[in-house]
C-alpha cells in the first residue's frame, strides 16, 4: 500500500472515531435538553385574554416549576385558588406580604408609595382602569393583577374577600418564563419592580436547554454526515491519483 493510501486510511479511522464521538455527545445534549426541560418546566395553555398583550388567549406558555416562597414582584405565575374558581390561572404578582398597594398616582400603580413603570400594559391604557382601592397585602400572600386590567378577574375584583383579594404563596405552581406558541420567546423583565426590596426574579434555565438541544442536533447531523462526505472525498482523490492511459 502506498504512503498516500496509508495516510488516507489513518485519517479515515480518526475521522470515524471523531464522528462517533460527535454523534454520541450530540445525542446526550439533544435528549438531555428535552429531559431537563420536562423536569423543570410545565406547559400551559392560557384560556383568556386577561394577560394581553404579554400573553394572548390560546397562547402556549412554558412555566418553571417553583415553590411559592420563591415568587417575587413582577413574576407572571400560574396558580390555583379555590375561591377564584379552583382552576389554573395566570396573573402577574404586583405585591407581596406587607406591601401597600394603591392606585393611582399619575396613572400608575404604586407599591409602598413607589410609582411602578409597567411597559407591558396595553398601549394607551394604564393602571387606573382597575379602580384598585388602597390595600395592604397580608403576610405570606400575593396580590395579583392581569396585564389587561380593564377585563381581568384578578385581586382587584376579589378585594371584598377576607384576605383583601390576595392569594397564598402556596397556591403558586409555576412561574412563566416564555411564550412557546406563537414563538414570542422569553417574557420581558418587569424592570419597574427592580428597585423594591428583594428585586426581581432572574429567568430560569430555559435558554440553556434550548442551546443544548440545538447544539446536540448540530453535532448529530454533522457527525452523521461525515461518513458519506469522507467516503466521497476519498473516492475523488483515488480517481485523481489513477494514471491516465493513452
Amino acid at each position: 500500500m502506498s504512503r498516500t493510501g496509508r495516510t488516507d486510511e489513518g485519517r479515515g479511522k480518526a475521522g470515524s472515531v471523531l464522528s462517533g464521538i460527535a454523534v454520541a455527545l450530540g445525542c446526550v445534549l439533544f435528549l438531555g435538553g428535552f429531559v431537563w426541560g420536562a423536569v423543570v418546566y410545565q406547559p400551559y395553555t392560557v384560556p383568556t385574554d386577561s394577560m394581553t398583550p404579554t400573553i394572548g388567549a390560546g397562547d402556549r406558555v412554558l412555566a418553571q416549576r417553583i415553590d411559592g416562597s420563591e415568587v417575587k414582584r413582577g413574576d407572571v405565575v400560574v396558580f390555583q385558588e379555590k375561591t377564584w374558581g379552583d382552576m389554573p390561572m395566570v396573573k402577574r404578582v404586583v405585591g407581596i406580604g406587607g406591601d401597600k398597594i394603591a392606585c393611582c398616582t399619575d396613572g400608575k400603580l404604586t407599591v409602598n408609595g413607589k410609582k411602578i413603570d409597567e411597559p407591558y400594559l396595553p398601549a394607551g391604557k394604564n393602571a387606573s382602569l382597575t379602580g384598585i382601592k388602597n390595600t395592604t397585602v397580608p403576610e405570606g400572600r400575593l396580590f395579583l393583577l392581569g396585564d389587561e386590567r380593564s377585563g381581568s378577574l384578578d385581586s382587584s375584583v376579589h378585594l371584598g374577600d377576607s384576605e383583601n383579594g390576595s392569594v397564598e404563596r402556596g397556591a403558586v405552581q409555576a412561574r412563566v418564563d416564555a411564550v412557546a406558541w406563537p414563538l414570542d420567546g422569553m417574557l420581558a423583565k418587569p424592570t419597574g419592580f427592580e428597585e423594591l426590596p428583594g428585586g426581581i426574579s432572574q429567568p430560569g434555565p430555559l435558554k440553556w436547554m434550548v442551546y443544548a438541544v440545538v447544539a446536540g442536533a448540530v453535532l448529530v447531523l454533522g457527525g452523521a454526515a461525515y461518513g458519506p462526505i469522507a467516503k466521497r472525498s476519498r473516492r475523488s482523490r483515488t480517481r485523481a491519483a489513477e494514471p491516465v492511459r493513452a
